[in-house]
Parts: structure tokens; C-alpha cells; sequence
């Protein structure tokens, strides 16, 4: 296997000189910038993180000044991106640098695996890319494009199988092994797509790619998931009072959207009554309930099926922060799964008075 992958090695750097993207992170090795656009990437595809990228490293365009930066300020420049413990994290790791370090980017694979947050892939990325360490970056656009030019048909997700094909890639890898890292996930990103959407006909690889040959670039690779997804119904308050103003509360510190701000909400579908009980035992006097919309949010493995509700209120009250919309628009990282239900509903079916 291993010297089968020793072929994809000429073919895939000379198709990656001509066919590079040209993304806002690779116009240096600075390994601040290669770091935090890594760390956007997880779960996040490119073309959504562009323009979160160019925004973040222009208001925070240092270690220093992302180790210095309120949270809250941090959570509104990350909101939309999600997972936002991958946030917090880029701060504690920030943090560490300036405390332990200097300022002075550790430059090492092992070093950087010490930084809060960061793992194998993200610390041979950054040591391959920016300091030229001979180490590999595997994702799972890596281990897409090795399972199909190999024709393995070993679960990639199991943490063994993606330790075994980073040892096969090791073993293959050039000196120039950063320009290496970066063009096999390319080749995962652009053109050995996941799934029937791979375009063989554009792909260096296709005359010495297994999956190819055979037919199997619709089945491989393996991915076989043992974790069963959880449903959790909720009923999310749009607490309007007269003045306009909105209530929003801060989740605790640990657990799912840590320390985020969001609209209250409850575990379950409410009914009028139970809603006027719950607004009761906030303090507060509803005068209108109307009915928004239903919505649903994937997390990674759980789902929030809701029901949204304005709440016109007499007055503010509470144990709640009563902001603007336009301050909750500017000031406060809102999850993405709430935003169907602020500011403000467009459509209302039901009232009740």
C-alpha cells in the first residue's frame, strides 16, 4: 500500500502548482494566520470562512491581541461559524503563547500539540506548513482521497484505521511536505469529493486510483457511524417589551453553547398555559403570545426541533439582559440555531391574548 501511494506524490504537487486556490491564508506562512484559518476550517467550509477570516485577523492581527480580547468580543467576530468552544480555545491557546512563550509561536509538532485546542491535524499543518517539519495533516479529505487511491475499505472513522493511513502517507512523505499536506487536501476539497460527486475526470490521481478503476468512488470511503443522533423539543421566548427591547440571557459556561447568549427557552413544547406559568415565575406580565415559526438545528449529535413565540411584555423584568435589536445585532454572539426567531418574526399564526 505504501508504494502504491508513493505514486501520487509527482502527479499531485504538479497538479497543485497549477490548480491552487488562491484563499486569503496562504499569502504567507506566518503560522498566526495559517493556525486561526485551520481552526476555522473544522467543520466549516472554505468559502464560508473567507470573509470570517479577513474580518478576525484585521481586528485581532496577533497572538498579543487575540490573548488580550474580551470574550464577548470574541464570541460576536466568531458568531455564524459555530462551535464556538473552538473559539474560546483559540484565546486560552493565545494566552499560554504570550504567557509561556513570549509572544513567540511555538515551532514544533509537539509543541504544538500542547496549545489548547489543537490536535494532530492542526499542529502538522501548522509545523508542516509554516516550519517545514517532515509530519502529516490528515482530515477527512486525507483520508477521502488515500481510502480511494488505496481501495481501502476500513472504517475512517475509526481513530486506528485514521492512525494507520497517516503512518502510509508518513512513510511517502517529500521534504517539502507542507506544499504536500496542502495539496492532497486541495485535491480533497476541490475534486475528490465526497460521496458520487467526485470529478475523476479532472483528478491527477484517476490513473493510479483503485476507487477509479474499479468503480467504487460512490462507496469509499467507509464511513460507519455507531453514535445514534437525540431529538430534544424546545420552546423558544422572543420577550419583547414595550419599549422595544428584547431579553436574552447567557448559558453557563460549560456544556452546549457555552457562555453564548441566547433568546430563553424551555425543554419541551408548551402549551398557552404552561408558557404564562413559565413567564409567571420569570416576573414577568405577558400581554400577547404569538405563534413564529418552527424551526430545526443540527448540532453534532443532537437535534433541536422548536417552536418560536413573540412575547409582548408589559415592561422589562426579570433576571434577563433587555438589549436593542440593533445591540443584539452588533454586541452579542446569538447560536445560529436560535436566529430564526430574532429580532424580529416576519410571519404570525397564532396570537393569544
Amino acid at each position: 500500500m505504501e508504494n502504491h501511494l508513493q505514486r501520487i506524490v509527482n502527479p499531485l504537487l504538479a497538479w497543485y502548482e497549477t490548480h491552487r486556490r488562491e484563499l486569503p491564508w496562504r499569502r504567507d506562512k506566518d503560522p498566526y494566520h495559517v493556525w486561526v484559518s485551520e481552526i476555522m476550517l473544522q467543520q466549516t467550509r472554505v468559502e464560508a470562512v473567507k470573509k470570517y477570516y479577513v474580518r478576525f485577523i484585521e481586528i485581532l492581527p496577533d497572538v498579543q491581541s487575540l490573548s488580550e480580547v474580551p470574550e464577548d468580543r470574541l464570541l460576536k467576530l466568531w458568531e455564524g461559524l459555530g462551535y464556538y468552544s473552538r473559539a474560546r480555545n483559540l484565546k486560552r491557546a493565545a494566552e499560554r503563547i504570550v504567557r509561556d512563550c513570549g509572544g513567540v509561536f511555538p515551532d514544533t509538532f509537539a509543541s504544538l500539540l500542547k496549545l489548547p485546542g489543537v490536535g494532530e491535524y492542526t499542529a502538522g499543518a501548522v509545523a508542516s506548513i509554516c516550519f517545514d517539519e517532515k509530519v502529516t495533516a490528515v482530515d477527512g479529505n486525507v483520508l477521502r482521497v488515500v481510502a480511494r487511491v488505496t481501495g481501502s475499505r476500513e472504517n475512517v472513522l475509526l481513530p486506528e484505521v485514521k492512525k494507520q493511513m497517516a503512518a502510509q502517507l508518513l512513510n511517502v512523505l517529500p521534504d517539502n511536505a507542507g506544499t504536500f499536506n496542502e495539496a492532497i487536501m486541495e485535491l480533497g476539497e476541490t475534486v475528490c469529493l465526497p460521496g458520487g460527486a467526485a470529478k475523476c475526470g479532472e483528478c491527477p490521481l484517476s490513473g493510479v486510483c483503485t476507487a477509479h478503476r474499479d468503480g467504487l468512488t460512490s462507496e469509499l470511503p467507509v464511513r460507519i457511524k455507531h453514535m445514534k443522533r437525540r431529538q430534544e423539543q424546545r420552546t423558544v421566548f422572543l420577550l419583547m417589551a414595550e419599549d422595544g427591547r428584547i431579553a436574552v440571557e447567557k448559558r453557563p459556561d460549560k456544556g452546549l453553547l457555552a457562555g453564548m447568549y441566547q433568546l430563553p427557552n424551555a425543554e419541551g413544547f408548551l402549551t398557552e398555559t404552561e408558557m404564562r406559568a413559565m413567564a409567571e415565575v420569570w416576573g414577568i406580565d405577558v400581554l400577547e403570545i404569538i405563534f413564529i415559526k418552527e424551526a430545526k438545528h443540527a448540532f453534532t449529535h443532537l437535534d433541536w426541533l422548536m417552536k418560536g413565540y413573540q412575547v409582548r411584555v408589559s415592561h422589562s423584568a426579570g433576571e434577563f439582559l433587555w438589549v436593542t435589536p440593533k445591540q443584539l445585532q452588533e454586541q452579542y454572539a446569538l447560536p445560529t440555531a436560535l436566529k430564526p426567531f430574532a429580532p424580529f418574526p416576519t410571519t404570525a399564526k397564532t396570537a393569544f391574548r
